[in-house]
């Protein structure tokens, strides 16, 4: 069967899109003739996911904004801190406020704590603003890894200054549950992890550090890092 004008894409890094037409000749070889590609036209930013879900938690109202979760989606990383850090820090007061009430408690004395990296809310929440994927090209790829223990003091969890977190992502990291960690968990990492404070067997604080929701699939190591089918 003949194949005729069959358009073949390919994309390579740092480098423009080709397009090209293959035909048959009158022999049967088939023929490549590269085409002009046309990169005309208005190209815009319209979403960020480096660090999927924290643009919604912490969105906040701005003036001059109808949606913050929009205006960060077109704002370029490095101008983020500056819009949207000092926001993203009342909005997460603003969450530990309602659990206060929730709880009873004066709202003063249910603030943020500084959490397992040893980060006060300013840095955090500066750290969180800009919706970038870091890269540590000396250091373990890893949105938190909560067994870390590099100086092997035996302490995992208490900030030492040996954690790695944030230098990238694994395919299998649980990036909502690390974050949920990082802004609730305190420096323990389970703050609020529904704990059952007075013996009951009703949890008197809210869970915060998880969704309840965890990866269920056997997900390959390989490119496209596709999980096995489930039924």
């Amino acid at each position: 069967m003949k194949l005729n004008n069959i358009k073949h894409l390919a994309l390579a890094f740092g480098a423009a899109l080709t397009i090209a037409s293959c035909s048959d000749d009158d022999n049967g070889d088939m023929q490549m003739e590269p085409e002009t590609t046309d990169f005309s036209g208005t190209y815009a930013q319209v979403d960020h996911m480096g660090r999927p879900g924290i643009n919604t938690v912490l969105s906040f109202d701005m003036d001059g904004q109808a949606s913050v979760k929009d205006a960060q989606n077109v704002t370029i990383p490095s101008e983020m801190g500056a819009m949207f850090q000092a926001g993203f820090e009342a909005r997460l007061e603003q969450y530990h406020d309602v659990y206060a009430n929730l709880l009873g408690a004066d709202p003063a004395a249910v603030n943020y704590e500084n959490n397992i990296l040893g980060l006060d809310a300013a840095t955090l929440t500066g750290y969180l603003a800009a919706d970038v994927l870091e890269v540590a090209p000396n250091l373990p790829t890893t949105y938190f890894n909560p067994g870390t223990d590099n100086d092997g003091d035996g302490r995992i969890l208490v900030p030492d200054g040996d954690e790695v977190a944030l230098t990238g992502r694994l395919i299998t990291d649980d990036v909502i549950d690390v974050s949920l960690i990082l802004l609730f968990g305190g420096a323990e990492g389970d703050r609020f992890s529904g704990q059952d404070t007075d013996g009951d067997g009703m949890a008197d604080l809210p869970r915060l550090t998880s969704d309840g929701v965890s990866l269920t699939a056997t997900v390959s190591t390989d490119f496209p890092f596709l999980g096995t089918p489930e039924n």
